[in-house]
């Protein structure tokens, strides 16, 4: 059997997709699997790094600024559609996944249109843009939130949850193998700082400024900046010898299994990476993100009591007293675990295999 995932852009995209290539293997060790992203985007060098082969298609975002971006664009749309058909032909998958971002478009509008069974997968509780179009397109629609009906029709939804990564899900016993590989005290306390897999400037602004006040507190930290700006992050945290600084974490599971307390963005694979995970979390929802679905992601923990918010507009003021506040309460650290972990669908990948493997038994169109 043959597969193509398609999408990405950013972390929460790929890593995502990567789960459910990983968990069709585990279903059918035999199985083809062919990703398709987008040229000059991360998922062209983070999924070959996973195992497996990309096709890059030449795509972009829709810019309503007059530029040459915007200029090119129909003849990249048209470029994109002629390659996707050209890799449908030379492929010929049972089934198409999508994944969001801007190749899925192109991928799974062609699929779709070629009567290859299509599958989309939408983790955030307020659908993309990319899907919300497809929806009407393609076979099922696996969802990670309730309430999905106002985007898409309700016949094709399936909740699945957010896939997340095996190798994300630390042990216990990780956590001296964790300190060491970030070179930190195994019993100090951790405050892991993540901004996604871009980065955010809110957050690393708020660390630039408050690494003394961290540390006079007796607190270590782990700190993922990603990629701007990252030669003036990293020089703030020369004074501080208990300072991680990161533009990408790739051991994630070792973060994680440090970590007394997450600050993080509410992006959707960070909301399943911290229930998988059963962290304490404060969720700093990016403004910039459209329709504020992040505000919507991090209610579904906070309704639970399953983690704190802080809006970003607050971070100046009020995250420094947060994060102190928290770790000195090691009570309602474990109250907000355990209210995470109560959250968690660790079934994900292997539930969205399953509408998979299903509309293959369906037969094609």
């Amino acid at each position: 059997m043959k597969f193509i995932i398609s999408g990405g852009g950013t972390g929460g995209h790929i890593f995502p997709a990567i789960a459910i290539a990983q968990a069709i293997q585990e279903r059918e060790p035999e199985a083809e699997i062919l990703f398709v992203g987008a040229k000059g985007k991360m998922e062209m060098t983070r999924v070959p790094r996973a195992g497996y082969r990309i096709e890059g298609l030449w795509i972009s975002g829709f810019n309503r600024k007059l530029s040459l971006d915007l200029l090119l664009m129909p003849l990249k749309l048209l470029v994109s559609w002629w390659k996707s058909r050209q890799i449908l032909k030379d492929f010929k998958p049972d089934v198409v996944v999508g994944v969001g971002g801007y190749a899925s478009a192109v991928m799974l509008r062609t699929a779709a249109k070629a009567g290859v069974r299509t599958v989309i997968h939408e983790q955030n509780s307020f659908a993309g843009l990319t899907n919300r179009t497809l929806g009407k397109y393609v076979d099922k629609i696996c969802v990670a939130a309730a309430g999905m009906e106002k985007f898409f029709p309700a016949k094709k939804i399936v909740m699945t949850g957010n896939p997340v990564r095996k190798m994300i899900l630390p042990m216990r016993h990780q956590r001296e193998e964790a300190a060491l590989y970030f070179g930190l005290e195994l019993e100090m306390p951790t405050v892991l700082v993540v901004g996604g897999s871009l980065g955010a400037r809110t957050l690393n602004q708020f660390m630039s400024s408050n690494l003394e006040v961290l540390q006079a507190a007796g607190l270590q930290v782990i700190w993922q900046a990603g990629m701007a700006n990252i030669d003036e992050y990293m020089e703030k945290t020369t004074p501080y010898g208990r300072v991680k600084f990161m533009p990408f974490i790739d051991r994630m599971d070792y973060a994680y299994a440090l970590a007394d307390i997450v600050v993080a963005r509410a992006g959707a694979l960070t909301i399943a990476e911290l229930a998988a995970t059963g962290s304490a979390a404060i969720l700093v929802p990016s403004p910039n993100v459209t329709d504020d679905h992040q505000t919507a992601n991090a209610m579904s923990l906070v309704n639970k009591e399953a983690a704190i918010l802080v809006k970003d507009a607050d971070v100046p003021t009020k995250l420094a007293a947060a994060i102190l506040g928290l770790v000195a309460d090691k009570p309602r650290c474990e109250a907000l675990r355990a209210a995470a972990s109560a959250t968690a669908i660790n079934d994900a990948p292997h539930r969205i295999v399953d509408v998979i493997f299903g509309l293959i038994g369906d037969g094609k169109k």
